[in-house]
């Protein structure tokens, strides 16, 4: 399969399908033309890749209203507009937040330090709890790939389940976490993407 045969909604449509290899090709034609506009945006190379993980997350969890789409590129830019300026957002309330908490604590260096160790804590108690919520079989699957490095593969042949049934769980355990943590007030994406992508 060459990619320069198919054009953006060809691409769209076979993804809908399922097909992993259009998928493939979909982001190579894309990230080196997505990757410095959000890097632009956020001024952040880690952020930037969580970005794009995240995008093609999402279009890949919303590959059955692939078809539908008549502009795929414009499509995926509002995506990437979306998540860059959300993260802004958010980094606005989280300066906003240490600025608060710094003060109310000291005006020393070690403020800044006891601050981000309580913020560690705290998040690594939520994600746990969220993580304890999780149904069995995805629970086991989350932890397999987070605590134990395990591949999509490597967890699919050890579980006796399809790499997509694998894919699609860890999928939906990490927006039940991400959706979580949001509803705890934790807004420091930086360090969720770090804690949930390790």
């Amino acid at each position: 399969m060459h990619a320069q045969l198919y054009n953006d909604k060809e691409l769209f449509r076979l993804i809908s399908e399922g097909d992993e290899t259009a998928f493939r090709m979909l982001f190579r034609r894309y990230v080196p033309e997505l990757r410095p506009l959000i890097l632009h945006l956020t001024k952040t190379e880690a952020v930037t890749d969580d970005i794009v993980q995240e995008t093609f997350l999402r279009l890949w969890i919303s590959r059955d209203k692939l078809p539908e789409i008549e502009n795929p590129r414009s499509w995926l830019l509002r995506i990437v507009f979306h998540l860059s300026f959300s993260y802004l957002r958010k980094q606005v309330v989280h300066h906003k937040a240490i600025d608060i908490i710094t003060s109310a604590y000291s005006a020393d260096a070690s403020a800044s330090s006891t601050e981000e160790t309580m913020v560690y804590n705290a998040m690594m108690k939520q994600v746990s709890a969220a993580v304890a919520q999780l149904p069995p079989q995805a629970k086991r699957i989350y932890l397999l790939s987070r605590e134990k490095g395990l591949r999509i593969l490597e967890i699919a042949d050890e579980l006796s389940l399809s790499p997509n049934t694998v894919k699609n769980s860890l999928v939906r355990s990490l927006q039940f976490i991400r959706k979580q943590l949001e509803l705890s007030g934790h807004l420091f994406p930086a360090v969720v993407v770090w804690l949930l992508t390790r």
